[in-house]
């Protein structure tokens, strides 16, 4: 008989059951490395979908996750004001003087609803759009005290600085724009010359006092409901300008001899 060797037995045994192990492991190694690259390349793995019996499958519809819809706007409305003006009321904007407004209207501006004043200046010849928002910069004409106030102002003694004439040009125009016709009878005042003599001016300082002039006259004239000559005639009076040409204008409208002078009449050829 054979001696039995319980030590290759057992090797031959243990041998097989190693085999069977790293080969799992093996296995196991390999779909980890796997899983690991997908996730990385952000793989997905594909799915087979199976079209149903008696269903048509539409591959060219879009999911309702991709549809674009359209934007819908809103147009926003201008903050709530109360309106100080009507139309037909003469008001006065700094930048451009006296005007009219002859219309409430209601636009849209960068996709906002506002409503507007809409000026006409005649003598710009312009028309122009203030947000009701941004009446603070209008304000209505003098009442007739103010009128009188300012004609006294023109009749006081000018008061001009010895400064340089830029920054003494920056002050009045600063008061020209600023729409307060106590400050528009300071600078008329100021820039007067009574003889109307052009030597005695510069150009930008006859260009400031006409500029001036011109914006108290046509407000002067709408308060006091004279025509232009009567308003210049009474603004002069008060300045002292053109005194010669008034009275020789007087003198010819008054006769020297009334009873001499015969009455003029009609002969029809």
């Amino acid at each position: 008989m054979k001696k039995i060797n319980l030590k290759n037995i057992l090797k031959k045994t243990f041998k097989k059951k190693k085999v069977k192990k790293t080969v799992k492991v093996k296995k196991l190694k390999t779909i980890k490395k796997t899983v690991k690259k997908n996730l990385k390349k952000k793989v997905i793995p594909k799915t087979i979908s199976k079209p149903i019996k008696g269903k048509k499958v539409d591959n060219l519809r879009i999911p309702k996750t991709n549809e674009v819809k359209p934007e819908i706007k809103k147009i926003k409305k201008q903050e709530t004001a109360k309106k100080e003006y009507k139309a037909k009321d003469y008001v006065v904007y700094p930048k451009h003087g006296v005007g009219q407004i002859f219309s409430i209207s209601s636009k849209t501006i960068g996709g906002i609803d506002v409503q507007c004043y809409d000026i006409k200046f005649e003598k710009d010849k312009a028309i122009g759009l203030l947000p009701i928002n941004k009446q603070i910069y209008l304000r209505p004409l003098a009442s007739i005290n103010q009128v009188n106030k300012c004609i006294s102002i023109l009749k006081s003694k000018p008061k001009i600085k010895r400064s340089m004439w830029s920054r003494r040009a920056q002050e009045y125009e600063q008061k020209i724009t600023s729409g307060k016709i106590y400050d528009l009878a300071e600078v008329v005042r100021d820039l007067n010359k009574g003889d109307d003599i052009m030597v005695d001016q510069s150009y930008s300082e006859r260009q400031l006092f006409e500029k001036a002039y011109e914006r108290i006259l046509n407000e002067f004239q709408i308060i006091l409901k004279l025509s232009t000559e009567d308003t210049q005639k009474k603004l002069d009076k008060a300045l002292k300008r053109n005194l010669e040409v008034q009275n020789a204008v007087v003198e010819k409208k008054i006769p020297n001899n009334p009873e001499t002078e015969e009455p003029v009449t009609e002969i029809a050829e």
